[in-house]
């Protein structure tokens, strides 16, 4: 046998060692706050999602068996951060998906780094994911502060949005949404009156709405999520701040928070998502499926639980085409997906880790606008996916393998 015969066998037995599935399984964990004011944007819907993508990809014809597991982390990034670890050194888990609360994803994103675990940061809206913490295990599904807090802002701005005021959860999320829109006004000749931070998972919101309400503003701007936000528009809404004259925007929210809300509450909100359940004949198939799932119990679909789907079968998808479920193989192959994604239109998956999708501006429908259960948004207008994000650094992220 020649030398060059060695060495070609030698090479071809390592890419086949290397390229495998670790312990037979891809193991999936769905990790979210299960039982807080997430629960219902995420919670155990986005576990139904993850499992309708396994059951979808069904084996990726090569039989590869799918395992999906979930943890509640509490919104602590320490708890989150242990069941990583273990997931990561004992349970044998392969990749990562959801994750509200951008502490705990942040978290996550720096264990993660340069292991063989991916991380599907499909509900982690921190924009540092694809900037100063970029890793090459991460991919960033859905939203983010970047493109909630600007594009958000250049909606309220055309229409006469020029003053602001801010009621902000005292979190990486709100911190982070506030200062991207309030670069955006700035920029464009409006202006910022004021300000008013609160804890995670508030309750009473009446004495932050009084000072918005005195303030002014043209705009008050929500930058919380999840039951922070239910709260403060409904408090809101006895205030008649909208009926003021002063327009009430929700930064970051979802079909869910708004049904838990009720439209007569809601009506006239404005509100950036990526996915609305009753957009097309691909996304009503999914919400209908979705729905109908154990414990669903007829509830549609979030934007969150969308993008848990669809991170979990591109996912499963690279997988496949790899035959690996290491991260250094499963990221570069999803990085060159482009498609027309069932549920978030155009894709692409830049080099960042940043994934690339059309966002929606909305509004909040009116009672007698309403035709059936969750016919709640009318479509104000769309953002491209190549305005919709900040733009890649140039030479993307150090860290891409």
């Amino acid at each position: 046998m020649t030398r060059l015969m060695v060495v070609a066998l030698a090479c071809l037995a390592f890419g086949q060692a290397r390229a495998e599935i670790s312990g037979d399984v891809v193991r999936i964990g769905v990790l979210n706050d299960i039982s807080g004011l997430f629960q219902d944007t995420n919670g155990m819907g986005s576990v139904e999602a993850a499992r309708m993508a396994a059951e979808d990809f069904a084996g990726g014809g090569k039989n590869i068996k799918v395992e999906i597991v979930y943890a509640d982390h509490q919104n602590k990034a320490d708890v989150g951060s242990a069941i990583a670890r273990k997931w990561l050194e004992v349970d044998g888990v392969d990749a990562i998906v959801d994750v509200p609360n951008s502490a705990v994803g942040l978290a996550i994103n720096s264990l993660l780094r340069d292991t063989p675990m991916t991380f599907l940061a499909s509900s982690t809206a921190s924009s540092d994911l694809t900037g100063k913490a970029c890793s090459p295990n991460t991919i960033q599904w859905v939203n983010d502060v970047w493109a909630t807090g600007n594009a958000t802002a250049a909606a309220m701005m055309g229409r006469g949005g020029d003053s602001w005021y801010f009621l902000t959860v005292n979190f990486a999320l709100g911190q982070g949404i506030e200062a991207e829109a309030t670069k955006y006004i700035e920029n464009h000749g409006g202006k910022v009156v004021g300000s008013s931070k609160h804890p995670l998972n508030m309750s009473d919101f009446a004495s932050l709405l009084l000072q918005a309400q005195g303030s002014g503003a043209k705009v008050i701007g929500l930058a919380n999520s999840g039951g922070d936000t239910v709260n403060a528009v409904k408090q809101a809404s006895e205030f008649d701040i909208r009926q003021s004259g002063q327009s009430l925007v929700a930064f970051l929210v979802f079909v869910n928070d708004v049904h838990g809300m009720g439209l007569k509450v809601a009506q006239g909100l404005q509100l950036l998502e990526a996915f609305y359940w009753d957009m097309n004949d691909d996304t009503r198939s999914f919400a209908k499926r979705f729905a109908a799932r154990p414990g669903m119990n007829g509830k549609m679909p979030s934007g969150n639980h969308a993008g848990v789907y669809a991170s979990t079968l591109a996912y499963l998808n690279a997988v496949a085409a790899t035959g690996s479920d290491d991260a250094k193989d499963v990221v570069p192959q999803m990085k060159k997906f482009k498609v027309k994604d069932k549920l978030f239109g155009d894709v692409t998956i830049r080099q960042d880790g940043r994934v690339i999708h059309p966002m929606y501006l909305f509004e909040v429908k009116k009672p007698e606008e309403s035709k059936y259960p969750y016919d709640y948004y009318k479509l104000i207008s769309i953002v491209p996916g190549d305005q919709a994000f900040r733009p890649m650094a140039e030479g993307g992220c150090a860290l891409i393998r």
